[in-house]
């Protein structure tokens, strides 16, 4: 194995934030060709259907790309097939080209499924392929109402566990979503024949979905707990994850050459750097050395999606940035920190602060429920903190179709949604919000959904370049 690198702290962080296009954030010009160029550098993103504040992977683009609309990506999806649906990291959108590489998933639940499900509801199974074959794409609403049956996350009606099963093997896949609602097709009209008939030994197929881990990350070590790395190797034949096997193999991506071993001052794991970004490891270098802002701009802000690739590392985030995070999504509410649906905040290369938006689509408004920031982060005292923070807003506001932020009634929230007002050049209608602040964890000022119509920021529109749709 090669001698790791050594690196400080500020440079890791720096690199990460190169690396994932946040350096500054939005910067990538607008277009469904920015969309590809994130999944290409990412290998594959998190599909999450909660979209109170944007669906998951919306948020990890819009973060990235310029002027992002969704709709790129559901065009990439479902009409050009350049991305497809599957498990990786959870269900995941990966590039088209790299089909091959993810059919051992796809072989390994048709062996799973032949022996249970399709088994048992083989009379199920053959409707459906047949509804498929004639009147395809269709939805579980498109065929009758049936019992349930037990899945796997209780009981579900049978048409629904056979079309999923059907799609975990392969045989059929995503032809679209309306919302939330998914209409499958057979996979052979949705997929070309040379992908489909393309063969790559499954060693290589399970070496790849490990690399995929760090080229989602950026800066991984070889162990840690099944949020982070499940299913990237099989099973054992006890049904256990087998970590061993998992470090072995990348030990074997990093005597191939596509792993870098590195090692991060106050980080306590050694890391990896895919080897094709070492450049970037070097500019992240050359910045921090001359006190450059990340990208050499000054630093920016972005809301940072719970399930984005550079979150994916908790441990890390404490270690390296010195930020606790939790998704509080499954959180019983009594015992939420901070609350339902909480973006980091990114400004630079530090973790900052916390944000609980809500996109409003009725009203055409973005709900700030609450915002805390990290101790010794003084949102108005920070150098260029507002005029970023205020373009985030503002872009993320037009990502949601809204027209103004409403804030809570806190102190602490008046004056900052003042404050962003004015970088913004916006004026407030009724006045900007204000109410009294509380107190959260770790001593930092905490905001409660307390949300009042006198509390309404306009949102000017965005100056970015025109839409090229």
């Amino acid at each position: 194995m090669p001698e790791a690198l050594s690196v400080s702290a500020p440079v890791a962080r720096r690199f990460l934030v190169l690396r994932h296009f946040l350096a500054p954030p939005r910067a990538l010009p607008p277009g469904p060709e920015s969309v590809l160029a994130v999944v290409d550098r990412l290998g594959s993103l998190q599909f999450d259907p909660l979209a109170v504040a944007g669906r998951n992977h919306d948020l990890v683009l819009h973060a990235r790309v310029a002027g992002y609309r969704p709709e790129w990506t559901d065009d990439l999806l479902y009409r050009r097939r350049l991305l497809f649906e599957a498990l990786n990291k959870g269900l995941s959108i990966l590039p088209s080209r790299e089909l091959p590489w993810y059919r051992h998933t796809w072989d390994r639940h048709a062996r799973r499924h032949e022996g249970g499900i399709f088994a048992e509801h083989s009379d199920a199974v053959d409707s459906i392929l047949g509804r498929l074959r004639a009147d395809g794409p269709l939805s579980s609403l498109d065929f009758g109402r049936e019992g349930p049956i037990d899945w796997y996350w209780g009981p579900t009606s049978r048409v629904r566990a056979v079309l999923e099963a059907l799609s975990e093997a392969g045989i059929i896949g995503l032809a679209r979503r309306d919302g939330n609602r998914r209409y499958y097709d057979l996979i052979e009209r949705l997929q070309p024949a040379e992908l489909l008939d393309q063969r790559v030994p499954e060693e290589e197929q399970v070496r790849h979905r490990l690399l995929s881990r760090f080229r989602g990350h950026g800066l991984l070590a070889a162990t840690g707990g099944a949020e982070l790395w499940g299913g990237t190797v099989p099973r054992s034949d006890d049904g256990r994850a087998d970590g061993r096997r998992r470090v072995e193999l990348v030990a074997e991506l990093v005597d191939r050459g596509e792993l870098t071993p590195v090692r991060v001052d106050g980080v306590r794991q050694l890391r990896h750097v895919v080897t094709d970004e070492l450049p970037v490891l070097a500019q992240a270098g050359r910045e921090v050395d001359a006190a450059l802002g990340p990208g050499g701009t000054p630093p920016g802000a972005a809301l940072v999606a719970p399930l984005d690739p550079l979150a994916w590392d908790r441990d890390l985030l404490r270690s390296l940035f010195g930020f606790e995070y939790v998704w509080e999504v499954y959180v019983p509410p009594a015992k939420r920190r901070w609350g339902y649906y909480v973006l980091p905040v990114l400004f630079g290369d530090r973790l900052v602060g916390r944000i609980e938006p809500r996109v409003d689509r009725a009203a055409r408004r973005i709900r700030i429920l609450g915002a805390w920031w990290e101790d010794g982060f003084d949102p108005l005292a920070e150098p260029g903190f507002v005029p970023a923070f205020a373009g985030a807003l503002r872009d993320y506001a037009a990502f949601g179709g809204a027209t103004a932020v409403t804030w809570p009634r806190t102190r602490s929230a008046r004056a900052l949604a003042r404050a962003v007002a004015d970088a913004a050049g916006t004026t407030s209608a009724r006045g900007t919000a204000g109410v009294r602040g509380t107190t959260g964890a770790r001593g930092t000022a905490g905001v409660r959904d307390t949300t009042s119509a006198r509390g309404t920021t306009l949102v000017p529109r965005p100056r970015s370049a025109a839409d090229p749709t």
